[in-house]
């Protein structure tokens, strides 16, 4: 029942937010907080409590550590800090003038055609995501390119979705965040490189095929947009108001532009806090940019409310993601998945754990599958004579790696969908197909490689 009660909480979440009957942040509190109410007030029972009845007011109460607990809130703290702090960071560069002589200068030497554009989005983000952070990569990517894809007239879901294929792809590299997991759930953790090498020929594959589709996506816009359009368009600034003009600090470009390069260099290398780093980065810009108090302050007022709805999503998410590890629904979704598996397809479950690698996204954060139902799946297919490792190589093809950007569990997609300006539902409709396609493609190439035995 708990398992099932789950399952409800996920889909009943996604239906409401992708039919828009309910914003992100409503569904990420309100779905929760009803399950987790009757789940905590009649389904979870105290293990000390030798009667084994259900303490009804005391498991209610539990819900509120729950939602600013470790696995709650307190797991997107850091997060939300880093978030309203860097869209403040950006936001007084963009009110300087940084990235206009940057997008003028892309657009003059690539021309205004879609299919180079996405490409080049691609080959950035995965440049980025070497440092294996996707938010560090969104951050990076984003903000600068969404007014190119504005000047051009192209989708912004078309650079969330390029940028989410190409970062959830790299994170299968083995200082990734799910390979390390399934590495050390697999009792691999000291080899975590030895681990993932199998399938390296696969991730090349989807890297490849990560250039296909941005290019299909290219090619999708430029024939929205209008080949003869396109052939004559040239880069027009915005008319900008008088106000706008007096925030322009043109003699200060190279001065902004080294203070992003270190803001990058310090993310990727400084082992700092990405929250640090962008507080830190906030004042220097502030400081440089806009001196005076009044227009310091005026700056804040003009980006607070993008950082107030996105940060409130943020930590929504956290009270999502707090109430269903609290509540025990993820571990009992983990034992149900398990147990309907018949034991006919036993030989299989590599090939099965592959499929539904990148959907389970949907359903579990990393720490839940790769702790809680990895190792169940990997002992299931040993009886069968399966190598565990299969299994383990097979879900880091798609669980929380093509499927991070997309997924609700995860912190990062709303980092994403903020910065690129689209709404969860668009975003998810848009980059899901693409996300599955690619984990099918390593998949396959995987199991023809041997990366993936059967």
């Amino acid at each position: 029942m708990l398992a099932f009660l789950g399952f409800l909480t996920v889909v009943l979440m996604l239906v409401l937010i992708l039919a828009k009957k309910l914003t992100p942040t409503v569904a990420l509190i309100s779905v929760p907080l009803v399950t987790g109410l009757i789940a905590c007030g009649f389904m979870v029972t105290d293990p000390e409590n030798a009667s084994g009845q259900v303490d009804f007011w005391a498991n209610v109460q539990s819900i509120s550590g729950m939602v600013t607990g470790a696995s709650g809130i307190g797991s997107v703290a850091a997060t939300g800090v880093m978030f309203l702090f860097s869209i403040l960071f950006f936001g007084i560069l963009t009110d300087a003038g940084t990235f206009q002589p940057i997008i003028e200068g892309i657009i003059k030497r690539m021309g205004s055609d879609p299919v180079l554009i996405t490409l080049g989005t691609a080959l950035l983000a995965m440049c980025v995501h070497l440092d294996g952070s996707g938010a560090v990569t969104f951050l990076i990517c984003v903000p600068p390119l969404v007014p190119l894809y504005d000047a051009i007239g192209m989708k912004r879901t078309t650079l969330a979705a390029t940028v989410a294929m190409a970062a959830g792809t790299m994170n299968i590299l083995p200082w990734g965040g799910p390979t390390i997991r399934a590495a050390s759930a697999l009792g691999a953790g000291n080899d975590p490189v030895g681990f993932f090498l199998p399938v390296l020929p696969a991730v090349v594959v989807g890297l490849v095929s990560v250039l296909a589709f941005s290019a299909l996506l290219g090619f999708r816009e430029k024939s929205r947009i209008g080949s003869v359009a396109l052939a004559g368009r040239e880069y027009q600034s915005a008319q900008l108001s008088e106000e706008e003009q007096d925030l322009l600090r043109p003699k200060l470009f190279w001065v902004n532009i080294s203070l992003i390069v270190l803001a990058i260099v310090c993310l990727l290398f400084s082992g700092f806090a990405p929250a640090v780093i962008f507080m830190v980065f906030y004042v220097l810009a502030t400081v440089i940019n806009y001196p005076n108090v009044e227009q310091s302050k005026a700056r804040v007022d003009a980006h607070a409310q993008s950082a107030i709805m996105m940060c409130s999503v943020l930590f929504a998410a956290g009270c999502f993601c707090g109430i269903m590890k609290g509540s025990g629904m993820i571990d009992a979704m983990a034992k149900s998945l398990v147990s309907v598996m018949p034991d006919s397809l036993g030989r299989f479950f590599p090939l099965i754990t592959g499929a539904i690698s990148m959907p389970a996204s949907l359903l579990f954060d990393p720490d839940s599958f790769y702790y809680g139902v990895l190792p169940i799946l990997a002992e299931t297919a040993k009886g069968f004579g399966i190598d565990p490792g299969a299994v383990g190589r097979a879900a880091i093809l798609g669980q929380m790696t093509t499927g991070f950007p997309v997924s609700p569990l995860s912190p990062a997609t709303f980092l994403l969908v903020g910065l690129s300006g689209v709404e969860l539902g668009e975003h998810q409709k848009k980059t899901i197909p693409f996300a599955f396609a690619l984990t099918i493609i390593m998949l396959l190439v995987a199991v023809l490689t041997g990366g993936v035995s059967l």
